[in-house]
């Protein structure tokens, strides 16, 4: 059974003080969800140990938005994925759309990224998805599958089952469109049978795969029916501890 997961990426918001308060309500209100419904908040880099400290041994664990292409070396303001690790936290954020669009990740950079992630037996969660032109375009499943392809499918099967996928349709954030339900089944059906083709049906069916559009707590529980979304990676509702919880509480009885 595939785990069913919401992680909260806080972005470039909340000082540490923020962070704490915000974290202690998610931590607080997380203790009415089902064991099953595993909890991630991602907040910024400075908060990574105090954050991780704070909750260890609770339901909500801490993930970093993003890490270095590199394990060490002369790379002024990058953080190893060895420093994220030593924090307490135990997931990563990469290729996400910001990332991809105003700091020029490619597939060749996140694959380093990635591997790196892994072998340090961290989690990755792998954003993928289409902007504007290309589901205009009519190649969204195209562009998807492409992404995966030059990452993912450079893994082994066993690299692969800790890998948690993320699919942010970009052209639905911030410009008053609206991605559907069904349009967001219909790309996390693609991207399950993408990974059928590479790595079989029991590695495909075991992965995780999360809805990045606008996911709120008016439009969770809908989302959340689709057979293949198992969850969302939440960004500004993330910053609301009700809201979150509200999200997480969104799954299919």
């Amino acid at each position: 059974m595939r785990k069913q997961i919401v992680a909260g990426n806080w972005k470039m918001n909340t000082t540490l003080e923020d962070g704490l308060k915000l974290a202690a309500q998610v931590n607080e209100l997380s203790q009415s969800l089902p064991q099953d419904v595993e909890l991630i908040i991602a907040p910024p880099f400075t908060h990574l140990h105090t954050l991780a400290n704070k909750l260890q041994g609770g339901k909500v664990k801490v993930s970093s938005q993003n890490c270095a292409a590199w394990d060490k070396g002369a790379y002024t303001g990058e953080i190893s994925v060895d420093m994220i690790a030593s924090t307490g936290a135990s997931h990563v954020i990469l290729g996400h759309s910001e990332r991809r669009e105003y700091f020029g990740e490619t597939s060749e950079i996140l694959l380093k990224k990635v591997k790196l992630t892994l072998d340090k037996g961290l989690t990755p969660i792998f954003c993928c998805g289409e902007v504007l032109d290309e589901r205009d375009a009519n190649r969204h499943f195209e562009v998807v599958q492409t992404q995966i392809e030059e990452v993912l499918f450079n893994l082994t099967e066993g690299e692969m089952k800790n890998v948690i996928i993320a699919y942010e349709p970009v052209w639905a954030i911030g410009t008053g469109r609206t991605a559907t339900p069904e349009q967001a089944q219909e790309m996390h059906a693609h991207i399950r049978k993408c990974l059928v083709k590479k790595f079989g049906n029991a590695v495909a069916n075991a992965t995780s795969i999360l809805y990045g559009g606008s996911c709120k707590p008016d439009n969770a529980v809908e989302i959340f029916a689709k057979p293949d979304v198992d969850g969302g990676l939440i960004g500004g509702a993330s910053l609301k501890a009700e809201d979150f919880i509200a999200i997480a509480k969104s799954f299919p009885k």
